[in-house]
């Protein structure tokens, strides 16, 4: 088994809750403690256990000086690849909070979906954004629209959204970019 820290810049599988044999090896989810992710899939990797922690790079200020850091690219995540037999091993592991889980049964992830994530991070940077969805308030970080709020109505395609701003007592739908957006607070 092997750790993989992921560095910066770089459906055929049954659903979750399916039933499957338990002696295969599978990804999962592992929630850890908070800025525990290194430590939780180092401590992995010396029991043998395979673990993927895929990172990005943040640029620091520290008392003035400046400093590149590794970030986790999903705060509080390791993905573990075990058969679901052996979930205790990870589960007695200091840091460790629990495997993401519906209905009570740990959640296997697509083996495709985390060869797909390790692929794209090896040629091209990511870095985290929070998640939006239908129904979120935000606020337009750029354009002609800045600072102003909006609901988001639904996702245009994979890379737009449509907004409901209200301006004037009135409400008008803008075609956006997510990068445009914030969360409103």
């Amino acid at each position: 088994m092997s750790l993989t820290l992921a560095k910066p810049c770089l459906e055929t599988s049954p659903l979750p809750w399916q039933p499957m044999a338990q002696s295969e090896p599978r990804w999962y989810a592992a929630s850890t403690q908070p800025r525990h992710e290194k430590t939780v899939a180092k401590f992995l990797a010396t029991k043998q256990i395979e673990a993927y922690l895929p990172l990005h790079r943040k640029v620091c200020s520290w008392n003035g000086r400046r400093a590149e850091i590794d970030l986790p690219l999903f705060p509080g995540y390791v993905f573990v690849k075990l058969p679901l037999e052996q979930r205790i091993q990870v589960l007695e592991s200091p840091s460790v909070r629990s495997f993401v889980s519906f209905s009570g049964r740990p959640a296997a992830l697509p083996d495709e979906e985390i060869e797909a994530l390790k692929n794209s991070l090896a040629v091209r940077c990511a870095e985290p954004y929070p998640f939006l969805q239908t129904g979120r308030r935000v606020r337009i970080a750029n354009g002609p629209l800045q600072g102003l709020q909006g609901t988001i109505l639904r996702r245009k395609g994979k890379l737009r959204m449509i907004v409901s701003v209200d301006f004037l007592q009135r409400s008008i739908a803008v075609d956006l970019e997510p990068t445009d957006l914030r969360l409103a607070a």
